[in-house]
């Protein structure tokens, strides 16, 4: 799996894969009680939250920097390219803070670049 230039484990899991909607609706009633349904193909915007949780997708703690680097270009469209070898557009999704986070597998006062963090990354599909 790489995301830009960083290579990520292949066991990174895509947690919300299927909780996509392509579709989007709005209902509402009208004056005389019908209902008013309106659906429309979603073009964009699909959420991707990759983790190993704390079994699996361990980065070294330099990695970890690499992407907190990342994070600091605005509108920065990057490839995801996924362990079956889809390509996806995506930007980092910040809409709920960061959207990179990581902590240690072993807690240590000073960690060194090869030290292993659990990883996730939020993103979010863009054309």
């Amino acid at each position: 799996m790489q995301l830009d230039t960083i290579a990520l484990p292949d066991d990174l899991l895509w947690i919300n894969e299927f909780e996509w909607n392509p579709v989007e609706q709005s209902t509402e009633r009208s004056l005389t009680g019908a209902l008013l349904v309106q659906e429309q193909a979603k073009l964009q915007g699909r959420p991707i939250e990759l983790t190993g949780g704390q079994q699996a997708g361990w980065v070294s703690r330099k990695t970890v920097l690499e992407l907190q680097d990342l994070t600091a270009a605005p509108d920065k469209v990057m490839i995801l390219t996924l362990p079956d070898m889809r390509q996806l557009n995506v930007i980092f999704d910040r809409s709920s803070g960061s959207p990179v986070s990581a902590s240690p597998v072993l807690e240590e006062a000073y960690p060194a670049d090869n030290s292993y963090y659990h990883l996730s990354l939020r993103l979010i599909t863009v054309p």
